[in-house]
């Protein structure tokens, strides 16, 4: 069978091999001047290729449609995806949350391991060729439409990602092409994103960074993600591994986020050890006497929060004072604005609609002679490489059921 991909990401070159491996004479269409360009630039360019954790435990860090994943991550699993690359002689490494990544730290170690593969199954891979739209007839893909002509193959796979990181590539054309096609898409936003704050003071933390701390993020009183963990601030608002997860579940609703700078200290044994770094520091100024307990730019916001002059005498703070300084530190709150823009964020939520598609084997419903992989999907997860995961997997099972 002649089977054309769209996309030489992550998911594309694993449908790739996959459908090679069987057999199946495969050209890949990419835009770029290279494969895997979004890789390069995955992990900040050490490649979080997987999570060790045990499959089973992937649904929870997927927030919308976990379900629907069920037959790719279990016929292509993390195990065997790191089997696969281990194989092929790349050594790997798992770091704090169960993060696979490459022991050289270079994601050029990863694709050169998809290269040499997609090279020793004889893949045709035809560089900047840009699809302009898709030819169909009644239930069936006809054609498509490209920079270097019409391309026709008996199937065709879409694996051209999702909206994020436009220059890599992934601009998320293909998702308007599918649904001109009639197919109920979702339209992408962005996910694994900062989040933007309407506080202006917060461009005075700008790259205070907060390891051990607790954020939550809420709509008016719903908790809708909270976490122990590390983040930082950045000129317009928060950044960092507890913010990005977090942005995956945000709503379209008012929201705010707290932060609990002393996650480790009930309200009690917190004011306690005010009592005793008050006691140390008594004639010196409130500013300096928080020095042992709060990182030294945090402070002026805490005691502005608190409503304290810094210059109080620490021996002169209230009763009521020290309850106010222990809630500003407890419970440190923004106002969420928003987010960074599309093109800024890791992954992008939306894409095709699972109900599109048929999760045992990746084709569209309403056409058989086509299917869907990676970011394409209304699928995303948290971060920590659970979405590269889920792009191979997919990749893979759309590559085999063919």
């Amino acid at each position: 069978m002649k089977v054309l991909i769209v996309g030489a990401g992550a998911s594309g070159m694993m449908a790739a091999i996959a459908a090679a491996g069987c057999g199946h004479e495969v050209t890949v269409l990419e835009r770029n001047k290279i494969i895997g360009r979004k890789l390069y630039i995955t992990g900040k360019g050490r490649c979080n290729v997987t999570n060790a954790s045990d499959i089973s435990d992937f649904f929870p860090s997927i927030p919308r449609n976990p379900e629907f994943l069920y037959s790719a991550l279990y016929t292509y699993s993390n195990v065997q995806l790191m089997d696969w690359l281990r194989e092929r002689g790349l050594k790997l490494k798992t770091e704090r949350g169960q993060r696979v990544f490459p022991l050289s730290d270079k994601s050029s170690d990863v694709i050169g391991v998809f290269r040499r593969e997609l090279e020793r199954l004889g893949v045709t891979i035809e560089y900047e060729t840009q699809v302009q739209g898709i030819r169909h007839t009644g239930g069936q893909i006809t054609g498509l439409v490209t920079s270097r002509g019409l391309k026709t193959a008996d199937h065709y796979i879409l694996a051209a990602g999702g909206g994020s990181y436009p220059l890599t590539g992934s601009d998320g054309g293909i998702l308007g092409m599918l649904k001109g096609l009639g197919i109920k898409t979702q339209p992408f936003t962005p996910s694994l994103i900062p989040l933007t704050v309407k506080e202006p003071e917060v461009v005075q933390l700008a790259g205070v960074s907060l390891k051990n701390v607790t954020f939550t993020l809420l709509e008016g009183k719903r908790v809708l993600y909270q976490e122990l963990g590390e983040m930082l601030f950045t000129h317009d608002g928060v950044s960092g591994p507890l913010v990005l997860s977090a942005s995956c579940l945000r709503t379209q609703g008012s929201m705010h986020c707290e932060i609990d700078l002393k996650p480790g200290l009930t309200e009690e044994m917190l004011d306690a050890r005010i009592l005793r770094d008050f006691a140390k520091y008594q004639n010196k100024d409130l500013a300096n006497g928080l020095s042992d307990l709060l990182i030294g730019r945090l402070i002026p916001l805490i005691l502005e929060r608190a409503k304290i002059p810094p210059d109080t005498k620490v021996h002169s703070v209230t009763k009521q004072q020290r309850r106010a300084l222990l809630e500003s530190i407890k419970h440190l709150t923004f106002t969420v604005k928003g987010t960074r823009p599309l093109a800024e964020a890791i992954i992008s939520r939306g894409g095709v609609d699972v109900s599109e598609v048929d999760p045992s084997t990746m084709k569209l419903i309403r056409y058989s002679n086509g299917s869907v992989c990676g970011e394409l999907i209304d699928v995303d997860a948290f971060t920590g490489g659970y979405n590269l995961q889920i792009a191979i997997s997919t990749g893979h099972l759309a590559g085999v059921s063919l």
